[in-house]
């Protein structure tokens, strides 16, 4: 139904709803459209999420399932952000990284580093790293669990036997753990895709899309037009999302299972 009203005028002002054919897409895309930047902002957030997160947690993964001493607790400490909600988070960090008030800031200035303190959700460029930040510190712990799934599962007879070959901390890295992994890797690359390419409720919360439209995805874009009545074109944007993420997570799912290790 919602790939059918994409292409009609239904809006909030008229009762009733015409066909208008391939007209909200050409909106969507015509040229210098306003929406080529959302989609830009939603890929390159997509990119940068996923390897902020995914690079640390394999290594955290690493270092945690060494018989680390207090590994389990270090593990739930990690994970615990995963288990709050988006909105919650979005506050909390809110009011932290506030450019007046905000804890952080304070801090900073009352260190004595005052020149470190930064509008960091009202700049454009300290905007996106906020949301990064705050992003990362959610999901890592996620990322982190699944990966430590695939590392338990890889038989340990494997690196004693490079163990006897002389075989080093990163010929065993690259050689047996990651290639071992790619189920592992294949699935946080995946759920971490579909999540950044939808996400909404942690920019919506922290910047609203701003400051002026700097930070504005597809899905704030969505839920704007969803505002402004024109009911039409936001699912025309919803649909052209879901397109992209089906797309892209056959292309990921495809490219990690070439050469797939069987265990």
């Amino acid at each position: 139904m919602g790939i059918y009203y994409s292409f009609t005028d239904w809006n909030r002002y008229s009762d009733q709803v015409r066909f208008v054919g391939l007209e909200n897409y050409r909106a969507i895309f015509a040229a210098k459209s306003v929406y080529y930047q959302y989609i830009g902002n939603t890929l390159k957030f997509t990119l940068i999420s996923n390897l902020v997160k995914i690079i640390p947690a394999l290594f955290l993964a690493l270092l945690f399932t060494d018989n680390l001493r207090g590994e389990h607790v270090h593990r739930t400490i990690l994970f615990f952000p995963a288990t709050l909600s988006f909105i919650v988070i979005g506050l909390v960090f809110r009011s932290i990284l506030h450019p007046e008030m905000g804890f952080l800031n304070q801090t900073l200035r009352n260190l004595g580093l005052g020149f470190a303190a930064k509008g960091w959700l009202i700049h454009p460029r300290w905007a996106w790293f906020s949301i990064y930040a705050v992003d990362a510190w959610r999901g890592l712990g996620y990322v982190m669990t699944i990966f430590i799934a695939g590392l338990q599962s890889i038989p340990r007879t494997y690196y004693e036997a490079a163990s006897i070959d002389g075989a080093g901390f990163f010929h065993k890295l690259f050689s047996i753990t990651i290639p071992m992994l790619k189920p592992a890797i294949t699935v946080n690359l995946v759920f971490g895709i579909t999540y950044s390419l939808r996400v909404f409720d942690i920019i919506f919360v922290l910047t609203n899309g701003g400051p002026g439209r700097v930070t504005e995805v597809m899905n704030t874009a969505v839920f704007r037009e969803f505002a402004l009545g024109t009911y039409g074109v936001g699912v025309a944007l919803s649909t052209v999302l879901f397109v992209v993420m089906g797309v892209v997570s056959v292309l990921v799912i495809r490219l990690m299972n070439r050469g797939e290790v069987e265990q």
